[in-house]
């Protein structure tokens, strides 16, 4: 995800060369053991979250879910933190990852990529009370933008919107309700992952400014060389995105459409 983005190459490499190499199971290893290993963020609602059952529940889910039936096989769930993600890959405790993971020039020189699975986009989430066409606008005097302590885009917002304030919490419910409640303007982050909770306001009318500062692309992650595993993948996720299902799964765990979609392209 894009508040992981901070983590430098130097901290990654050292990770991943201070464990032991080891030899990725490849697709035919997967279809053999009947069970594909799945990497995801246990502390990423609505990507993963475990419901009152103990059962995991989420996008993540559905997708993972959506690949194994495809690929006649059962999964099986590795909780994989945000830092554990890369190196869980490289050291073979995971045949691919999900989890929100964007893709970067420093990931890609430890792991492979499918084609895009879908989209994370930094904007401005406010309401019809304050006005602003980018998010130049809102970096002003008397503008109170609210956000969430140790997310990478507090650093962001600091460095280039200094005019405006800051006000901090703890959680995604608690950023929205300083919105929803008129005690901040506007919420500069992943917008993608608030809009379900604006839902709790209903008398509020919350609006996304058009124009979005950055757009990452998150993939599947998988173990590099591993060739026929990321072919057969892509073609899966083309089904996927083809069929409505991935738009359709995003919807129904965050509320709202995903704010840019991933066209599904057949010459990946």
């Amino acid at each position: 995800m894009l508040r992981s983005l901070w983590v430098g190459a130097a901290a990654l490499a050292l990770v991943i060369t201070s464990m032991p190499g080891a030899e990725a199971r490849s697709l035919d290893d997967i279809l053999s053991s009947g069970t594909i290993r799945i990497g995801i963020n246990p502390n990423f609602p609505n990507m993963s979250v475990r419901n009152d059952a103990g059962e995991w529940e989420g996008f993540d889910i559905d997708v993972g879910n959506a690949i194994a039936e495809k690929l006649g096989v059962e999964v099986e769930w590795v909780p994989t933190e945000t830092p554990q993600r890369v190196p869980f890959i490289v050291s073979d405790r995971i045949d691919i990852s999900l989890g929100a993971l964007t893709r970067t020039a420093e990931r890609a020189k430890l792991i492979d990529y499918t084609v895009p699975l879908h989209t994370e986009v930094m904007a401005v989430l406010t309401t019809d009370k304050t006005e602003g066409d980018t998010w130049e606008d809102f970096n002003k005097d008397g503008i109170v933008l609210a956000n969430m302590r140790g997310n990478w885009s507090v650093g962001w917002i600091e460095e280039n919107m200094p005019n405006a304030s800051l006000e901090l919490v703890d959680t995604i419910a608690d950023t929205v309700r300083l919105v929803g409640q008129g005690r901040a303007d506007a919420i500069v982050e992943n917008v993608d992952f608030f809009m379900g909770f604006t839902k709790n306001y209903p008398a509020v009318n919350w609006r996304v400014v058009k124009e979005p500062i950055f757009v990452g692309y998150c993939a599947i992650g998988l173990s590099q060389g591993n060739a026929n595993l990321a072919e057969v993948l892509n073609i899966i996720l083309f089904d996927l995105h083809s069929s409505g299902m991935i738009n359709e799964s995003w919807e129904a765990n965050y509320g709202a459409p995903m704010l840019v979609k991933v066209e599904p392209n057949p010459f990946f």
